[in-house]
């Protein structure tokens, strides 16, 4: 156990042997800045001032040549060798609902979504807790450090957590997932992450843009509205696929008792290739948004998940063209 302190804070905390910084820093309730939890992003930067650690990933995408000249270090990268002192910004809107914990799961189900997407379906011991749009880090037997995979569902008290996943051609954790892991086996998750869960506390009307498997959290979130009594807002949901083979959300949304009345479900296809019909829009998610919503951008609360061109392309379309305020805008990025 080392205790990490935190330069012109007054809080400090220890850390297990076994977690990285910011998994102790979340641990004890902090507001540690991150997204991802997996190198990617480069959200949990800090300074090591003192002490030692060590590094997970030399190579983690979230730190720029840049930012290695000047000593910066990923705090989901970086185990505490000892006591440390590091340089970080704790923010409020960081600090978790819920306490991360790992815990034992057993895969209790396995469903086929599309031609290359599954649904995975875990089960462990207690409830399920967890805000919908979140995510769990996965330790897969043979795969090196954790994988981030969205939750599909919603808290629940059987300890149900699950997961929609695309498969990724040559990635070490799908083929795990995909191949190598059978019904009845065991893993390790911790969680819940992720910043960009729902706010029922807002009363805007809530558009949820997805692709890919990115349709996960945006579910876990449409599926949370329509569970939420006290939440009389509409929810427009945007599910942007490759192909015609590759469009899955309007059945999943179908079963929620909201669908119709106050959920509307939109579906279109950037590369229709002929194999199946298609005869509904093409182009991109964020376009097919802005000619469906009967009102201006601003007036709504936006969630979105999907590959990082499309994050990108929305976030340019919605601040710069529409004048959307960025704290209505919600991501987690994995790139």
């Amino acid at each position: 156990m080392a205790e990490i302190t935190i330069d012109g804070e007054p809080s400090s905390f220890s850390c297990a042997a076994g977690d990285t910084l910011l998994q102790g820093g979340l641990r004890a309730g902090l507001g540690m800045p991150y997204e991802c939890s997996v190198g990617a992003c480069g959200s949990c930067k800090f300074e090591l001032l003192s002490g030692a650690v060590e590094t997970l990933w030399n190579e983690a995408p979230g730190l720029s040549p840049r930012d290695i000249k000047k000593g910066r270090r990923l705090a989901c990268q970086s185990k505490a060798l000892g006591d440390c002192l590091i340089k970080t910004h704790l923010a409020d809107s960081s600090k978790p609902f819920f306490i991360p914990t790992k815990r034992t799961v057993r895969l209790q189900q396995v469903a086929n979504v599309t031609h290359d997407m599954r649904q995975f379906s875990f089960a462990g011991a207690g409830a399920a807790e967890f805000l919908p749009g979140q995510y769990a880090l996965l330790s897969l037997p043979g795969v090196p450090g954790v994988r981030a995979y969205s939750l599909s569902n919603i808290a629940n008290p059987d300890g149900t957590w699950e997961f929609i996943v695309r498969r990724v051609p040559g990635g070490r954790g799908t083929t795990c997932l995909f191949e190598q892991i059978d019904l009845g086996d065991e893993i390790v998750l911790d969680g819940p992450y992720g910043l960009a869960h729902v706010r029922p506390e807002i009363p805007r009307d809530v558009v949820c843009l997805a692709g890919g498997s990115g349709l996960a959290p945006m579910l876990s979130i449409a599926r949370g509205l329509s569970a939420a009594t006290a939440w009389t807002g509409k929810v427009h949901f945007f599910y942007g696929a490759r192909t015609a083979a590759d469009c899955c959300s309007e059945p999943l949304l179908q079963t929620l008792p909201a669908f119709g009345s106050h959920l509307f479900s939109h579906t279109i296809v950037s590369d229709p290739d002929g194999k199946l019909p298609w005869d509904g829009p093409v182009g991109y998610v964020h376009d097919l948004a802005l000619r469906t919503l009967d009102k201006e951008p601003a007036s709504y609360e936006f969630y979105m998940a999907g590959p990082p061109a499309m994050i990108q392309a929305v976030i340019d379309t919605l601040c710069v063209a529409h004048a959307v305020p960025p704290q209505q805008i919600h991501f987690d990025r994995f790139f």
